[in-house]
Order: structure tokens, then C-alpha cells, then sequence
């Protein structure tokens, strides 16, 4: 192995984390000073009014539209579940693969980078701790979804501070849903760099360049209005 192969891993692939890293922090900077201006804050407050339109009916328009709301948010409880239990298995399986060899499982031959057996059990435990944190943050998504079940079908909940209640469990389930997404998409990239660190540094600029066309939106998009 010559001295460019061996370490091109400690070029490329600090070089494709940086730059997931720094889109991040912008897009954080992004949605803690102009929510609006990013996909996140813009569906929050979809969120946010879709829940106060809920609750501000009365009578049989009430107990539908809360029915309504309910099936809604079971459904995504359910997606959720369902991602935390693919990573959990997903979990297991690494860590059976890793007590039992630290071989990389592509061949050798065709990977451009350090094939060493620290480097591979590096990868491995980078992907593994990616699955964790997603099916951390998809246990903590449903818990809220959950939450927000209990207080939308509280009989009389309907003052302003229940509301806010309301609003507050739905944009943290949410919230915590994205971070899970997030932890699948840099499990990718760690997938990637089993074949590499060429495709693990493409896959991060691409990645970038696709989630940067999904999360800031343009001044010509609406959301929903209060009426």
C-alpha cells in the first residue's frame, strides 16, 4: 500500500464530515433565526396551526376533527416505530458482524484507501453508533407522538395553555423524527466508505447538494393560514 492509498481516508473522509457538519450548523443558524426561511420552522408552523384549527371547534366538529387528528398522528407514531425498529435490528446485526470479524465485506482489491483491520472496525463502529443515535431519536419521536395523543383526547382541553401544549408534543415529535432521518443519512455515508473513501466524500457533497434543495424554501412557497 502506498503512502497516497493509505492515508487518503485521513483526508477524504474528515474532509466529507466537515462538510456535512458546517451545512448543518447553517441550517440550525438558519432555523433558530429565520424558522420560516427553512422547511423545518415552515412546517412546524403548519403544525402549529393545524393543531390550533383542531381545537378551536366545538360540539360534533370538535370530536371529528380530534378523531381525524388522532388517526393522523397514530399513523406517524407507527412510521416511527417502525424506522426505530429497522434500526435496532440494523444495530444487532453490526454488532453480531463485528464479534465475529473485523474483515471489511467488500473485497479488498477494488477499495482505493486503508483496508487495515483498525480502520474497518472504525467503520463499523461509526455506523453503528449512526443506527443508535436514530433509533434513540425515534424512541424519543414516538414518546412525544404519544404524548400528544393523551392531550388532544383530554375531554375540555381546549384552553390556550392546552394548546400550546399540544403543539409543543407534535413539533418535538417531529423534531426528533428529523434528527433520526439525519442519523440514517450519515449512516449512508459510513456505508459508502466501506467501498472507500472516494464515494464516502461524493456521497457527502451530494447528499449536501440534495438536502440543501429539500430544507430552505423559496418566497414563492406557502403553508397553511390562519383564518
Amino acid at each position: 500500500m502506498n503512502f497516497e492509498e493509505e492515508y487518503i481516508d485521513v483526508l477524504l473522509v474528515p474532509a466529507g464530515l466537515l462538510i456535512m457538519l458546517v451545512y448543518h450548523l447553517f441550517l440550525l443558524f438558519k432555523y433558530f433565526n429565520k424558522p420560516l426561511s427553512t422547511s423545518i420552522g415552515y412546517e412546524n408552523n403548519d403544525k402549529r396551526i393545524w393543531v390550533g384549527k383542531i381545537l378551536q371547534l366545538q360540539g360534533d366538529d370538535l370530536r371529528k376533527s380530534v378523531k381525524t387528528a388522532l388517526n393522523v398522528i397514530s399513523s406517524s407514531t407507527t412510521a416511527t416505530i417502525y424506522l426505530a425498529t429497522i434500526s435496532l435490528t440494523l444495530c444487532s446485526l453490526i454488532g453480531a458482524w463485528m464479534a465475529n470479524t473485523t474483515t471489511n465485506f467488500f473485497p479488498r482489491e477494488l477499495i482505493y484507501g486503508n483496508t487495515s483491520a483498525s480502520i474497518v472496525s472504525i467503520k463499523y463502529i461509526c455506523l453503528l453508533t449512526c443506527f443508535l443515535l436514530g433509533f434513540s431519536c425515534f424512541v424519543q419521536s414516538a414518546r412525544n407522538f404519544v404524548h400528544s395523543n393523551f392531550l388532544l383526547s383530554t375531554p375540555g382541553a381546549t384552553a390556550k395553555s392546552d394548546v400550546k401544549k399540544v403543539e409543543k408534543a407534535v413539533q418535538r415529535g417531529s423534531e426528533f423524527w428529523l434528527l433520526g432521518l439525519r442519523a440514517l443519512y450519515c449512516a449512508l455515508n459510513f456505508l459508502l466508505w466501506f467501498f472507500g473513501p472516494i464515494p464516502m466524500f461524493v456521497s457527502s457533497i451530494v447528499m449536501v447538494l440534495i438536502l440543501g434543495c429539500h430544507d430552505f424554501r423559496s418566497d414563492n412557497q406557502r403553508g397553511l393560514n390562519v383564518v
